[in-house]
């Protein structure tokens, strides 16, 4: 299972990618929405994880060129982001997120939020 990463922090980044790595998945990380949305569109995935602060594209705009692109609309996005107003969180949703796991957390939860999604895809 491939899972796109987007995520602007370096740090932050190269931790989800291992976190993701060691558990098992083929991941693809880009650091920015924009450079995220080009590598989907030529090489595509399984799932993407993406912040939502980012430069060039923000994960909402990034989410929603998933959700209007027939390949992927279908396909399960998790939100990160340091913003835990509930606001924000409802703004991910309705953008299309199926879930949304506020910053910091721990990688057990990342984990198995991953699985969650992933049996979602398993099952259709």
């Amino acid at each position: 299972m491939k899972i796109l990463i987007a995520e602007d922090n370096d740090v932050f980044r190269d931790l989800l990618a291992e976190v993701l790595t060691e558990a098992g998945y083929e991941v693809a990380a880009e650091m920015n929405g924009l450079l995220a949305w080009e590598r989907l569109k030529a090489d595509g995935a399984d799932m993407a994880v993406l912040d939502v602060n980012m430069p060039e594209m923000d994960g909402f705009e990034l989410l929603n060129h998933i959700r209007r692109d027939g390949r992927f609309k279908k396909m399960p996005v998790l939100m990160l982001t340091v913003m835990t107003q509930a606001k924000d969180q409802v703004r991910g949703y309705e953008t299309g997120a199926d879930d949304y796991l506020p910053k910091p957390f721990n990688n057990d939860i990342l984990l198995a939020r991953i699985k969650v999604l992933e049996r979602r895809i398993l099952n259709k």
